[in-house]
């Protein structure tokens, strides 16, 4: 198979793969969320069957788990390579139309299902270093999918590529498609005994070249205040509006500092995400975010002290604040296993890239697969404007990703053979 030929099958696995409906839905009580994250399980299982896998199984729960077989005699640490197959809650994933734009001229791309909406260079800079590639977007009417589709084709280009070429040294590579990864339960029914690795990456990055082994720790604060609801007629002096103390929570929190429409690099925040409720009884659901795990801790006791304070000018009012861990920097795990970034690097500097650690502003499935004690790195996979009707990809930038992947699997058996 040619590199042309590749390319093309490539790029017709991701535009069929994002076409099926997997988008997340945070209000299920199933698991997964969503029956066409079952659906696309399906057919990667038989995809890879196909293929000449015969031990690609999919869960009861919709994981889908594969093992290209090693290529060597040695032993190599076996390596797990993971992609989430729900999209974001946040835009529907229904009907979605991909566009592909070949030899990309470096203009605006006017969205035709939405010409309202347009996808500038000038809002989007990484488009600059794509000019005369192949770009895929939307129809501007739904969201795309690369986020983690991109992730998936190229993992399932990988299995094709190496089982055309066992002449390519490699330790045993397990395959692990996972599920409602978007709405926080991507790792719930990952077995770690079963699938067996001692390294894992997740292909769920952006743009090439880049490793992110450093995230936010994450909690989740839900406040539940507590009013008194009375006919407003005779309210006076007996009345306590929990809609109003809600209010007062809210502007009392820092928008100088901490707010994530102020903050950047490092710096961490206090989020609300949503408010519900009435006169008796208000609900405020946020998110606390941080790089430092006792930091994240004060921004909760942040939330305690107001809600003391407020109990004290309302003493009538009770406001309870319930605050529950999400996810851990996944550094800290990191730090027990260096192979795994270091490994990582070699790969895409064999792959001609000068590779770039940054810490990510958010969580991802490895952050939660390194706290259960798989360490876990994302690579880049080309992934752009997530969540979005403006969201993106470049075929190159799945190649390469690609042939990341190769050369990460060739640097595991060259090192377990030295």
């Amino acid at each position: 198979m040619t590199e042309r030929q590749m390319a093309e099958q490539l790029l017709d696995r991701f535009c069929r793969y994002v076409q099926i409906d997997t988008q997340a839905n945070e209000s299920a009580t199933c698991y997964p969320s969503s029956a066409g994250q079952l659906e696309l399980g399906r057919l990667l299982r038989q995809e890879l069957q196909a293929m000449g896998l015969t031990n690609a199984v999919q869960t009861e729960q919709g994981l889908v788990y594969a093992t290209i077989p090693a290529t060597v005699a040695h032993r190599v640490p076996t390596i797990a390579l993971f992609a989430h197959l729900d999209t974001s809650p946040e835009t529907t994933g229904a009907n979605v139309k991909p566009q592909v734009h070949r030899h990309y001229d470096g203009r605006d791309l006017v969205l035709p299902g939405d010409p309202s909406r347009v996808l500038r260079p000038s809002d989007n800079p990484a488009l600059a270093a794509l000019v005369g590639k192949t770009i895929i977007t939307t129809d501007g009417t739904t969201l795309l999918g690369a986020d983690n589709k991109a992730g998936v084709a190229v993992i399932m280009q990988l299995a094709a590529y190496l089982l055309a070429h066992p002449e390519i040294p490699h330790g045993p590579i397990r395959i692990c498609f996972t599920c409602d990864e978007e709405i926080g339960r991507g790792v719930d029914h990952v077995d770690l005994a079963e699938l067996g690795a001692e390294v894992g990456y997740t292909l769920d990055g952006a743009g090439v070249g880049e490793i992110e082994a450093e995230t936010f720790s994450a909690d989740k604060a839900v406040v539940t205040i507590h009013g008194i609801n009375i006919h407003p007629s005779i309210g006076k002096g007996r009345m306590v509006n929990a809609l109003r103390l809600a209010g007062l929570l809210l502007d009392r929190l820092p928008r100088a500092t901490l707010a994530p429409e102020t903050t950047e690099g490092r710096e961490g925040f206090i989020h609300p995400v949503s408010i519900e409720g009435g006169v008796a009884q208000t609900v405020v659901r946020l998110i606390l975010r941080d790089f430092d795990t006792q930091r994240l801790a004060q921004h909760g006791q942040l939330l305690r002290d107001l809600a003391r304070l407020i109990e004290a000018e309302y003493p009538q009012a009770r406001v309870e604040v319930q605050i529950t861990p999400q996810y851990r920097n996944m550094a800290e795990g990191l730090a027990k296993e260096p192979r795994a970034v270091a490994y990582a690097q070699e790969a895409m500097r064999q792959a001609g890239l000068t590779p770039r650690l940054l810490s990510l502003r958010g969580g991802t499935d490895g952050a939660l697969l390194t706290a259960k004690g798989l360490p876990t790195p994302n690579l880049s996979t080309g992934e752009h404007n997530p969540h979005s009707p403006l969201e993106w990809t470049c075929l190159e930038e799945m190649e390469t990703a690609l042939r990341v992947a190769v050369e990460l699997a060739k640097v595991w058996a060259r090192h377990a053979a030295a």
